[in-house]
């Protein structure tokens, strides 16, 4: 974690998130008690903040300052509003690429993603606040700078993201193993919303159910399933080969 996207302190965290500031995650110890602690939980939970009980070693090598039990990352750019995003990519281009990530949670496999993203052509990258990978020291390196050069919203559930952008007219491809249908057999040169499940999960049922379209890429190893980011980029290259 690097030292500037990181706060220490109760108090600190409090103040930082009624300030509105982009706190991705907090590391809490584990046996921290008190009403400051308390406090900063209702916060935390109010606002949607992601939170996870850590030993207090953990803590301290995090920091070598009086964290008090808590220190937050906070993320180096600011995330955009899904319903801004949206309608400002539509203006400008009449055939946009989005990519919906469903929960991935390891921040160099999401920064590996931006990268990609950055270098296909997507508008905007969509993910939820509760469960993502945080934009982090190591999200911002594996990208290589592309985090800073592509728009990413964040929104409460996926779901609604893609009720909404079916409401403007986006089809929405679910990235899955669960279909016969070929990536190579659909038609990608059209306003889209590519989703990526989680790395052990895949995409939820739930959101499976709502999609537009499923499709798979072909395996002919033995091995069932390729690494999230590399499916990912043979999904937008797909998109972008039929796009030129």
């Amino acid at each position: 974690m690097e030292k500037e996207h990181q706060i220490f302190g109760i108090r600190a965290i409090i103040e930082a998130i009624q300030a509105g500031k982009e706190v991705d995650k907090v590391f809490l110890q584990k046996d921290a008690q008190g009403e400051l602690m308390k406090d900063l939980l209702k916060v935390m939970k109010r606002n949607n903040i992601n939170f996870t009980y850590v030993p207090v070693e953990k803590l301290n090598r995090l920091t070598p300052n009086n964290h008090q039990g808590a220190v937050a990352t906070i993320a180096p750019i600011s995330f955009y509003e899904i319903e801004n995003l949206v309608e400002t990519i539509l203006e400008k281009n009449n055939n946009p690429l989005f990519l919906v990530l469903d929960q991935i949670s390891d921040a160099r496999n999401f920064g590996a993603i931006i990268r990609t993203a950055e270098c296909t052509g997507v508008d905007g990258i969509i993910v939820q606040k509760s469960g993502a990978a945080p934009v982090n020291g190591d999200t911002v390196k594996t990208s290589a700078g592309a985090v800073f050069n592509i728009p990413i919203c964040r929104v409460e559930h996926i779901k609604d993201a893609i009720f909404f952008l079916q409401s403007s007219g986006i089809k929405t491809i679910a990235a899955t193993e669960k279909t016969d249908q070929n990536i190579y057999d659909l038609s990608l040169n059209e306003p889209i919303a590519i989703i990526m499940g989680s790395e052990d999960r895949g995409i939820n049922p739930s959101v499976l159910k709502i999609v537009d379209e499923k499709a798979k890429l072909p395996m002919y190893g033995t091995i069932g399933s390729l690494n999230v980011s590399v499916a990912c980029g043979a999904f937008l290259y797909e998109a972008v080969r039929q796009r030129n």
